[in-house]
This record gives structure tokens, sequence and C-alpha cells, in this order.
């Protein structure tokens, strides 16, 4: 056994050096530093070195481990990882130079520039000869009819600028809320009137068809004029003397320089067309921003934030059923056990009457627990689903339950965990309340909505508002945004009504 040993020590010796000899010529072959553990290591495996003090990798007898490699010096920082790319032409033009001039910001700046002389021009065309002709027919139908169609040409417009204006700035817009713009003139006129957006839309379309397009041709053609014209200068001398700016320009001798300032003018214009670009996106960001879309924005966020709350309580529910049961429930079972065991042993007497008082309110005390433990997240509603826990609800109740189910799979948690406590409060207070004899319970869902009702013959009279807990679980309803409806007419019959989406 002590040979063995010795030998499996020494196939591990010899394997950790030879891992080191290859790791210290990758570390050579890329050019990386050669640490001095790596060459400790090579050296002290490598079969030249062998000697009766320092076997090689191939000896028979046992080597002293290999030295592990030494620290990396203070100033290594771990390794170089790229930055992220720049998520808009904003950020871009505020990033390094030559990151900047390197990424695509410039070029889809310029495209936004380039392609804003033909939209420009359309739209102009347009306004102009829909508003021209409305007012010299408005004496007649067709011409009120034309000038109709204006606030569907700046509707559609404005569209084209919000996919325009991606270019710039990618998460520029939210998309246009549904239903689209109004159909008829009547329509199209009351939205026009009504909507700020329209005005800001016929705005920012009116601006684009008299001065964007107009400023954008004449920077586009000085910007790439003048840089062209240096960077070709080498090529154009050949054929002809050049005067640039008051500069003559004979030889390539003389070429040569105005091409590096054509380089560096060509970097200067890279970053006005893409400033140009930028101020304009950002006005039209701000005439172009739908108020709808941002409502509906604020509304999904606010939905969301709230379904996290939800999500939050129920997993906090949860963590306290579980500390319950695992914790004060288990330490009730064995009290109440160890009382019952000193029950039987305890000769009659006073001391038995005690054990045995102690014992039964030991019992109450672990049923109480019990009924709070499920009260607080009732384990069958996470096992099996809605149904079972309704089936449960019924069997436990002391009026006669039927139910009518049509639950097919689970539903969402927070979904299940409303419906649950609905329909237990609701029979909560039927056998409290009301009177009743009996009961039912009827739950389906039809396409995306759950509905839930708990109908008892009592009494009926009851008020949500009089404390009987259907308040609060109205309010629990509302945070997914279903609805409580309580019909109770004197003389009954009382309906509990829940309706909430299962999306």
């Amino acid at each position: 056994m002590g040979d063995a040993a010795q030998g499996v020590d020494a196939l591990g010796a010899r394997l950790v050096g030879a891992g080191h000899v290859v790791e210290g010529d990758r570390r050579r072959r890329h050019g990386r530093p050669r640490w001095r553990g790596d060459r400790r290591c090579r050296h002290a495996s490598s079969p030249a070195a062998a000697s009766p003090g320092h076997p090689g990798p191939h000896a028979t007898s046992p080597v002293a481990p290999a030295l592990p490699p030494a620290p990396r010096p203070a100033f290594y920082a771990g390794p170089v990882t790229r930055p992220a790319t720049y998520p808009d032409a904003w950020s871009a033009l505020r990033g390094r130079p030559w990151r900047f001039l390197t990424s695509v910001w410039p070029w889809r700046c310029l495209a936004y520039l380039v392609s804003t002389v033909p939209v420009g021009l359309v739209v102009l065309v347009a306004l102009a000869a829909v508003i021209g002709l409305g007012a010299l027919t408005a004496v007649i139908v067709v011409g009120l009819l034309l000038l109709t169609s204006v606030p569907l040409i700046t509707t559609v417009v404005a569209e084209v600028e919000r996919a325009r204006l991606r270019l710039v700035l990618p998460q520029a817009h939210a998309t246009t809320p549904a239903g689209g713009p109004a159909t008829t003139p009547r329509e199209r006129l009351r939205a026009w009137r009504t909507l700020p957006m329209s005005w800001s839309e016929l705005g920012y379309a009116v601006l684009l068809a008299t001065v964007f397009w107009v400023v954008d041709g004449l920077v586009l053609i000085l910007a790439l004029a003048v840089p062209g014209v240096l960077i070709l200068a080498p090529l154009l001398v050949r054929v002809d003397t050049m005067d640039v700016a008051g500069w003559q320009i004979d030889t390539a001798a003389e070429a040569w320089p105005a091409f590096g300032i054509g380089l560096v003018a060509a970097a200067t214009v890279a970053y006005l067309i893409t400033a140009l670009a930028c101020g304009q996106a950002a006005l039209a960001r701000v005439l172009l921003d739908p108020l709808e879309a941002r409502l509906v924005d604020a509304v999904n966020q606010l939905r969301r934030s709230r379904a996290g709350l939800v999500d939050a309580f129920a997993a906090e529910r949860r963590r306290i059923e579980r500390d319950l049961h695992d914790g004060a429930q288990q330490r009730l079972v064995a009290l109440t056990m160890t009382l019952g065991q000193a029950e039987l042993e305890l000769d009659r007497g006073p001391g038995l009457d005690l054990v045995t008082k102690a014992h039964g309110l030991a019992e109450e005390a672990l049923a109480e627990l019990r009924a709070t433990v499920r009260g607080i997240h009732p384990q069958v509603l996470t096992d099996h689903g809605l149904a079972a826990a309704i089936h449960e609800l019924a069997g436990r109740s002391p009026v006669p339950v039927d139910t009518d189910l049509h639950l097919d799979g689970r539903l969402p948690a927070p979904v299940e965990t409303a419906a649950y406590f609905v329909v237990s409060e609701a029979l909560t207070n039927t056998a409290r309340h009301s009177g009743a004899t009996r009961a039912q319970v009827h739950a389906w869902v039809t396409g995306q909505t759950l509905t839930v009702t708990v109908i008892d013959d009592g009494r009926g009279g009851a008020e949500p508002a009089d404390g009987s807990g259907l308040a609060g679980l109205a309010a629990r309803l509302e945070a997914i945004d279903g609805t409580l409806e309580v019909t109770s007419p004197p003389g009954g019959p009382t309906t509990v009504r829940m309706t909430c989406p299962t999306t």
C-alpha cells in the first residue's frame, strides 16, 4: 500500500509539473509575461535538471510538489473588456473621439439628415396642395373634405418621422396606441381640435416642410463638398489645378497637405452632422411624443410595480406560513404529545386535572395555529390548485355548499390566491351572519377572465363596509385588476361576484 501511494504521488507531481510547462509555453507563444514561478516549475520538472536531489519527470521516486506561480504584479487589473456600444447618437457624441468616429452613429445621423430632404419636399408639396386647393374650393363641399384630410396627413407624417427618428434615437418613442387615426372627416376634425398631439404634429410637419429640409440640404452640401474635395485633392490635381477658398493647389506636393486637412475636416463634419441630427431629433421627440403612449407606458409601469408588490406580499405570506408550520406548530405538537403522555402516566389527583386542562388548551392552541397558517397561505392551494382548495373550503363549512367549478388547469398564483380568499371570506360570512341553510359556489373561465360567485339563501342585507372583510378583499383584487360586487337585498339572497383577468 505504501509503494502504491508513493507511485500515485509521483504521478500527480509529474502531471502538475507538465501542466506548468504547457502553461509556460502557452504564455510565451501569446507574448505574455513569463512569471518567475513558471520558470521554477519548468526547471524543476525538466529532464535536464534531473539530479539525485532533483529527479526529473520520469523518475520513479517521489518528487517535491511544483511551486505555484508567483502572484500577479500590482499593476495587473484583470482582463481588458471592450466597453458596450453606444445606445444612441447622444451617447456616442459625448464619448471618446476615436470610438465615436469609428462607430455607426455618424453614418446613421448622415442618413437621417439626407432622408430629411426628400421627406420635407414631399410634405411641403402635400400640405401646399391640400391647403391651397381646400382654400380655393372652400365654398363647395369638396374643399371642406380636402381641409379635413390635413389631420390625417400630419398623422402619417408623424408616424414616418417616428420611424426615421430611430436612426438617431432607437428608443425615442413607444409604439402608437392601438386604434389609429380617425377615419371619418368628422372624427378627424374633432380629434384635430381637441387633442394637443394633433396640433404639435401639425407644427412639426410645417417645420419639416419649411425649415428642416432646407437647413439640412445646405449643411450637407457645404459639409460634404469641402472635405470631399480636400480628400480627393491628390487625384483631382492630376487633372487640373484646384482653388479651394483661395488656396491654389497645383502639384501633388501641395495636394497631400490638403488631404490631411480634409481628414481633419471630415472628422469635424462628423461631429457637426451628429450634433445637428441630435438637435432635430430632440425637437422631434418633444413634438411627436404621443401623449397617449406616455400615459399607457405610465399605466403599464404602475401595473408592473403593483404586480411586483403583490408577488412580494405573496412570497412573504408563504415565508410566514412556512416558519409557523416548521417552528411554532411543531413545538405545539411536541408539547401536546408530552402533556398527553404525562396525562397517561400520572395518578389521579389535582396534578392530573391540571395536566389534562393544559393538554386541552394546547390542543386548542394547535388547532387555532393550524387555522391561522391555513388562512395565511393554504398548502392545498399551492399543491393542487384553486378547484381543490374550494372543495376543501366547502367541506369544512358548517353550511352545506354546492360547488360548480369549470376550471381547466392552473391559474396564475395571485389570481388563485385572491379567488380562494374571496370564497373563504364569503363562506365564513354565510356561516356567521346570514342564517343561510345552503350556499353555492360557481367558478368558470371565459376567455381571459375568471369569474367566481358565492350565493346563499340567507336573510340578506349584507354591506361590505360593515367590517365583513370583503372590503379588504376588494382592495386586494384591485391590485390585480379584479373587481368584487356584493348584491344582498333585504330578505336575500346574497351574491358575491368576483371577476379577475387571468393574464
